[in-house]
């Protein structure tokens, strides 16, 4: 690891970027100070002020937890420059004006400590002319950061080193933000608008010409450019609207000023659809009109000819959609081959895709595989253009690509670069990734921090290790592969799809931890692609219930909830490594492990009220019990005990009944789901190697499970009082009368049932409680019409 040692980060520069940028940091434990021109009125701090407080608003949420925008150090340049010195890294966020950046830095050079690194995050300026601006002691320790955004949730990080930084600043910031700030770094050359927003906004610029050509709506073309083709939902237009046509119109103008010498120069005018409604001042979403228009409930689109809103909503053609469905290589055959105008349309932007990054790649990036990154990390692209054309037969379309060049096809005459026809047959191998500036096959940068990453995010063709096949196998079926990296942790991995688990995930890991607890120290639950658990797999019980009705399921309910029991309470410590959707089985699961190591974006709830039934695998048991060990530092009189509960039930209760959602792991903290000694990282790549630390370490400290005892419940008051809440929200039209059915069964397990406050019980007699009502929901046919419509739609019903 770096010894970069981070003790505080300066953001200079509070706008929507600096401002979010701060936010993350804090979302990431690193102390921030975000600083800004005093205010002309009022506090000196009014701008920051402002800033803070409308993170607190932003959708997405830039903080975890909305309530640590407190954590963010608010400043001022007027009085605060003398908390630089104490900062180890300064992020300048200003305006994207070369002088106002250089009046700034001359203001900050005094302040800043002889080791700090100084970064300036920009899209589009050269950084090798604010490098000159700098005085001479900073230049080597200055360089270009380039977030995403929004920054908490965009992967793709460039960083943009000059000819007089550092090598090994380069790498200290590049350590840093992989794994404190949880990105995918690229290092970017000082080109204009760098790695993925040269290329990214040139695809879009392409797209837009060839929309031109065919005449297709914008909603047909959005519907193309999408998922169905492997990219983000939100696809071309949509996207637009959503950064904002007049963002869009600024990179575009950073293109059209820096790229003059690009050979698709020509292509990159400003489109005559665009320039009319910013002319309208429709800018998109943040003036609800742009491409797009929502009108009620119909969602409208722009006419470029009539300068109109008209009916949208086409989609593709199903003939269309059939072929890109297809594998790759026949795809692509059948696009070009296609007299359909859609596909020739798709045909034309995967092809003028491939011939730029061909002839683009030696100028802006080290190697095939940064663009591919930066496409997959940066645009929410499943594959980079190199990636598809590699696996589509890299010779063949080659040739199809040339062949369209001669014939006037594409958008620019300029040849594909000759090492593309030198018998090669992709630019990934295991060698690593084609650099025609090194005329070489160049590997990943193997910096120590990449030590904790086991599988490490990689291209096809690099023939990267894969968590299916890595180390050695000790059992593996259709539901679960046990496995050990190093004959000490086995580690359990779902294979069902979402990793939802079936009775026969709950027996494989079962069988993981009596293997666990035989010979190794300790069993990590991970799953290297997709969510942790998206809970219990419903259609797996259809057949045992069609059969025998909600009583059949009632042992398979007893063999999860005895299988967490036994996950509690191994004498092996016990780690589930979570990231993505943990909901439902897959939130049980996770809180019965002595410890989680949890990924920020890790979404966690029990969320079971959706398909009209309620928490069966130990969920609500635990909320119960967890309410009593709060209690417990306040030692309730016992006669009291019920009223000292009930918060604590209470918050619990409605997270449940409410099937509240966790949004990050920084707040699943704050619900419960995960506890003060358990461990957030920031980079879901290391989660396997931070939970196998974490299981050894508790392994060689001597570990025990916890004491197995009783404990105390809130007893019928408390019932009655929640659900006098819930009689209320029916009434009241909130809730259908299902709902507080569902909901009155929650308040009777979490409250102990029919029992005095103070009543000790065990966790068996709580999972005895859940099974009746579980297994009676599920004959009720308002449960089942919710489960049928959550199997066949996806979407929950609500009856």
């Amino acid at each position: 690891m770096s010894q970069f040692n981070v003790r505080k980060v300066a953001v200079l520069g509070a706008g929507v970027m600096g401002a979010q940028i701060a936010a993350h940091l804090v979302n990431v434990k690193v102390p921030v100070v975000l600083f800004d021109l005093p205010a002309k009125e009022g506090p000196k701090n009014g701008i920051v002020t402002r800033a803070v407080e409308n993170l607190k608003k932003m959708k997405p949420a830039p903080l975890g937890v909305a309530d640590d925008a407190v954590l963010i150090e608010q400043a001022n340049y007027e009085e605060h420059l003398e908390a630089l010195r104490g900062c180890d890294l300064i992020i300048e966020a200003i305006a994207e004006r070369l002088d106002w950046k250089e009046d700034l830095y001359k203001k900050i050079a005094p302040f800043v400590n002889d080791t700090a690194i100084l970064a300036t995050n920009t899209s589009g300026l050269s950084i090798t002319a604010m490098a000159n601006v700098l005085p001479e002691q900073l230049r080597s320790r200055f360089l270009g950061i380039h977030f995403f955004n929004p920054p908490r949730y965009m992967h793709l990080l460039e960083l943009i080193p000059t000819a007089l930084t550092d090598p090994k600043v380069a790498d200290q910031l590049e350590a840093f933000a992989a794994s404190v700030v949880g990105k995918g770094v690229l290092r970017a050359y000082d080109t204009p608008n760098f790695i993925a927003n040269r290329v990214g906004v040139a695809s879009m610029m392409l797209t837009f010409r060839e929309v031109e050509r065919s005449g297709l709506g914008y909603d047909v073309v959005d519907d193309l450019t999408g998922k169905k083709m492997g990219r983000a939902s939100s696809a071309t237009f949509r996207t637009a609207d959503v950064v904002g046509l007049d963002t869009m119109n600024h990179v575009i103008k950073t293109l059209q000023s820096g790229a003059r010498d690009d050979v698709f120069a020509a292509a990159f005018e400003t489109p005559a659809a665009l320039t009319a409604l910013l002319e309208k001042g429709n800018f998109g979403q943040k003036t609800k009109a742009g491409f797009f228009k929502k009108v009620g409930k119909d969602i409208l689109q722009f006419n470029a000819a009539t300068g109109e809103y008209v009916a949208g909503g086409t989609k593709c053609d199903k003939d269309v959609a059939d072929i890109l469905r297809k594998p790759a290589a026949e795809r692509l055959k059948a696009l070009r081959e296609s007299t359909n105008p859609q596909a020739q349309f798709v045909w034309a932007i995967l092809r003028n895709g491939f011939h730029y990054a061909a002839v683009t790649l030696e100028g802006i990036a080290e190697s095939a595989r940064d663009i591919d990154f930066a496409m997959r990390w940066g645009f929410g692209a499943k594959q980079g253009p190199f990636e598809l054309w590699q696996e589509a037969g890299w010779k063949q379309v080659a040739e199809w690509v040339k062949a369209d060049i001669d014939a006037g096809k594409a958008l620019s005459s300029a040849p594909l670069p000759a090492w593309v026809f030198d018998g090669r047959d992709g630019v990934h191998t295991a060698e690593g990734s084609w650099s025609p500036k090194a005329g070489k096959y160049v590997p990943l940068r193997d910096l120590p921090v990449y030590k904790r990453q086991y599988f490490r995010e990689n291209v096809l063709g690099s023939n990267a290790a894969h968590a299916a096949t890595a180390g050695k196998t000790l059992f593996e079926d259709e539901a679960i592969r046990l496995w050990t990296l190093d004959d000490e942790v086995v580690i359990a991995s779902i294979k069902s799809k979402m990793h939802t688990i079936s009775d026969q995930v709950t027996a494989g890991l079962a069988k993981g931890l009596q293997m666990a607890e035989a010979g190794y120290k300790g069993l990590v639950i991970w799953s290297q692609e997709g969510p942790f658990s998206a809970g219990a797999d419903l259609q797996s019980m259809m057949p045992a219930f069609m059969s025998g009705g909600g009583k059949a399921i009632a042992p398979f309910e007893k063999q999860l909830q005895d299988f967490m029991l036994s996950l509690r309470y191994s004498n092996v410590p016990t780690v589930a490594a979570m990231h993505g959707l943990a909901l439902g089985g897959g939130c049980e699961l996770a809180v019965h492990a002595a410890k989680r190591v949890a990924a920020m974006e890790t979404y966690v709830g029990l969320v079971e009220v959706g398909v009209g039934l309620i928490p069966g695998g130990g969920g609500l048991a635990y909320l119960a019990r967890r309410a009593a060990e709060l209690l417990e530092p306040s030692k309730g009189v016992s006669g009291q005990i019920g009223g000292e509960l009930m918060g604590f039930v209470k918050e619990g209760f409605q997270a449940a009944a409410m099937a509240k959602v966790a949004t990050s792991a920084v707040e699943a903290k704050k619900f419960g789901y995960l506890l003060d000694g358990d461990v957030i990282v920031a980079n879901k790549d290391e989660l396997l190697y931070v939970a196998i630390a974490q299981a050894k370490a508790m392994f060689e400290s001597g570990y025990r499970a916890p004491a197995k005892r009783l404990f105390p419940v809130a007893g019928r008051n408390v019932k009655a009082t929640l659900q006098s809440s819930l009689i209320n929200m029916r009434d009241g039209g909130f809730i259908s009368a299902h709902d507080y059915h569902i909901s009155s069964c929650i308040a009777d397990v979490m409250t102990g049932g029919d029992v005095d406050a103070g009543t000790l019980v065990s966790e068996e007699y709580l999972h005895a409680l859940e099974r009746k009502h579980f297994c009676a929901l599920l004959d009720n046919p308002k449960t089942q019409e919710r489960i049928m419509g959550m199997l066949s739609t996806g979407k929950p019903v609500r009856n």
